[in-house]
């Protein structure tokens, strides 16, 4: 009777001693080969895999008091996938919590205003940190698998920069930025200006990509909307460089040359009236409230002045002798 005693409380005390190792093993900071360390779990990793991973790199004193750690909290099967960063501060409970919460880095990506979709498209797939599911597919696909209703992707995705987690799929980004223009586009034309030549958000976003094509000053955008807006209504040819060039695609080698603006194609806003089938870019949301809130003028002609800026006319007299003045050099 008494050895069974002893029996129980030797190992009532071996309980009590592992259970002091074990707290203390988990709440101590871990042992990092650089400060801060990064690592990444691929997606489908075991716990186990893990935890040897960080074990081989020094981090982790052993597999095996981990991988306990994760059955006693039960979330063995949790581990999220993702790129993480962790301080010398860190204990292995800490780093079982960030790495089964999915408390990860992200990375980011930014898409720039005045980028045609292949241009998007381009940095998409060569941004290692991303799942590339759309390498195979058309725009027309791509479309379907957002949710889009339009025929073309041009100028549909929001630009801006994009925060993502290590191995997020290009069509979760796109979507994203897909829906972020829709949201800005749906406010900014419940706010446009009365009587436009518009009829409805898509032309909207057609002429705000021709704005963020025309100028990058930020005080010509109003200006520069108006006359095209000023030219819809009066139905003349908005005769703007950057749809002939969209329209000429891989043609245009850096030359926009007489003989292409009397070609015709669909994009050729010298040869046809109104809008492009299409926008031509992404445009900014400066350029979509420009675009819905053109400046009150009677402006119909600009001309860039070299300066970064535009000089804007009435009437084509004064345009002719402003292109003499800024281009041609020819009156001081």
């Amino acid at each position: 009777m008494r050895t069974l005693k002893r029996i129980l409380f030797l190992g009532l005390v071996g309980v009590i001693l592992f259970a002091g190792w074990f707290v203390y093993q988990i709440n101590k900071p871990v042992q990092l080969p650089v400060v801060p360390y990064e690592f990444s779990i691929e997606p489908g990793s075991s716990l186990r895999s893990v935890a040897k991973q960080l074990a081989d790199a020094g981090v982790l004193s052993d597999v095996w008091s981990f991988v306990l750690l994760s059955r006693v909290m039960g979330v063995a099967s949790s581990l999220k996938a993702g790129d993480y960063e962790i301080a010398a501060s860190t204990s292995p409970l800490q780093l079982l919590e960030r790495i089964t919460k999915g408390d990860v880095n992200q990375s980011e990506i930014r898409f720039i205003e005045g980028w045609t979709f292949s241009q998007l498209r381009q940095l998409l797939d060569e941004q290692p940190a991303i799942r590339h599911d759309t390498t195979h597919l058309s725009d027309k696909e791509i479309l379907q698998l957002i949710g889009a209703n339009e025929t073309s992707a041009e100028g549909l995705f929001f630009p801006d920069t994009y925060f993502f987690a290590r191995g997020s799929s290009d069509i979760a980004i796109l979507r994203r930025a897909y829906h972020a223009m829709q949201n800005h586009l749906n406010v900014a034309w419940a706010e446009r200006a009365a009587n436009l030549p518009l009829t409805d958000p898509y032309q909207a976003l057609i002429l705000a990509s021709i704005v963020e094509k025309e100028t990058g000053k930020e005080s010509d955008r109003t200006m520069v909307a108006a006359v095209f807006v000023n030219r819809l209504r009066l139905g003349m040819l908005l005769q703007t460089d950057p749809t002939v060039i969209y329209g000429l695609g891989k043609k245009f080698d850096g030359n926009l040359r007489k003989k292409d603006l009397l070609t015709d194609q669909e994009y050729n806003t010298y040869m046809r009236r109104g809008l492009p089938p299409t926008p031509i870019a992404m445009p900014g949301l400066p350029s979509i409230q420009a675009a819905l809130n053109p400046a009150k003028t009677n402006a119909l002609y600009f001309v860039a002045r070299g300066n970064g800026e535009s000089h804007f006319s009435n009437n084509l007299t004064d345009h002719n002798r402003a292109v003499s003045r800024y281009q041609k050099r020819q009156i001081p």
